[in-house]
């Protein structure tokens, strides 16, 4: 899933790298990146106030937005074309990974060492990844583009194109959906199923290593099954909302479907990066910043509106902890 860090912030940041890069070499910027990503950990741990603290936040979406918009580009250039599909699902099963056990480590580490001290771990796991990017990637020379500011709007100009528009808009509506029913999954826990918070935290974990299970899954229905996997998924995904309405009082019929939910939920960012690579395949780059764009803001619109149709009754009371328990970071989310 796609991280919470501000989605319509993070698909600003997206535009901006995507066009800022210009004719930088994308394993140069992928370095920088890393180190952004590093700095900006140290910078958020050691912040003095409020303001550098959100500004090392804003440097982790620009990190995240850099990344997830070259992903399916530079997935194109190290793979051939037939292990593309492939290759993405790897990329997002390392995603789908970490969301498993970043919340868990977080709050453990947070325990120990406190916010400032997890949020520090950045800085050493910054350095492996640029360690590795640095010893790993070969040279990716920038593809041939104005990196003016004033160009920023040019990656829309592949919506000219009635199949791209059609299916940026179906991806938006798909996450726009799953966001919205994510809103009120731990609601739905407390209120209907009636489980504790640790009994939730499990549920949560269900979810997250099903949808690890779904990224490994998804690469064998890809290919020429493209179009029919990005068809069945989101109808899938509608009957198991559609489940849980009967039977949510039930504690194991609601994890196995929101097991399922996850599983597939999770697995769809594989099937649309395929999609870019398919659709936009000399364009990838600013196709990936673009669908990162339309990804983020649908989040931020799913969630919006979710929350504004809830009513105070709908969100039972909770304790400041609890509330922070209760973050959960999906990946694509990110």
């Amino acid at each position: 899933m796609w991280g919470l860090r501000g989605p319509s912030g993070s698909g600003k940041s997206t535009l901006l790298s995507i066009t800022l890069a210009g004719s930088i070499n994308r394993k140069t910027l992928m370095i920088w990146l890393t180190a952004l990503m590093g700095f900006s950990g140290a910078l958020i741990a050691l912040a003095p106030g409020y303001l550098p603290f959100m500004i090392g936040r804003a440097f982790i979406g620009v990190v995240i937005g850099g990344f997830w918009s070259m992903s399916a580009a530079t997935a194109i250039r190290l793979v051939p074309a037939a292990r593309v599909p492939r290759a993405l699902a790897i990329v997002n099963g390392g995603n789908a990974l970490a969301t498993v056990l970043a919340a868990p480590l977080g709050s453990y580490l947070g325990s120990i060492i406190g916010w400032r001290g997890a949020f520090f771990c950045l800085v050493p796991v910054s350095a492996l990844c640029l360690a590795w990017l640095w010893f790993s990637l070969p040279s990716l020379t920038a593809p041939r583009r104005s990196g003016r500011v004033r160009d920023i709007f040019t990656i829309f100009t592949a919506l000219r194109e009635p199949p791209v528009a059609w299916g940026m808009a179906a991806c938006g509506a798909f996450f726009m959906g799953q966001f919205i029913l994510f809103t009120y999954v731990r609601p739905f826990l407390e209120t209907v199923t009636r489980i504790d918070v640790t009994a939730i935290s499990l549920v949560l974990l269900v979810l997250g290593v099903s949808g690890f299970a779904g990224t490994a899954l998804i690469g064998r229905f890809l290919g020429p099954g493209l179009y029919r996997t990005l068809t069945v998924i989101p109808a899938l995904m509608a009957l198991i909302a559609a489940a849980l309405i009967p039977f949510g009082a039930w504690l194991v019929a609601v994890v196995v479907l929101l097991g399922l939910w996850g599983l597939l939920g999770t697995s769809a960012p594989v099937a649309w990066w395929s999609w870019i690579a398919k659709a936009l395949p000399h364009n990838a780059e600013q196709g990936g910043g673009l669908m990162v764009a339309v990804v983020q803001t649908s989040i931020a619109l799913g969630s919006t509106s979710a929350a504004s149709c809830s009513t105070p009754s709908d969100m039972p009371a909770r304790s400041p902890a609890a509330q922070q328990s209760s973050s959960w970071p999906p990946a694509w989310l990110s």
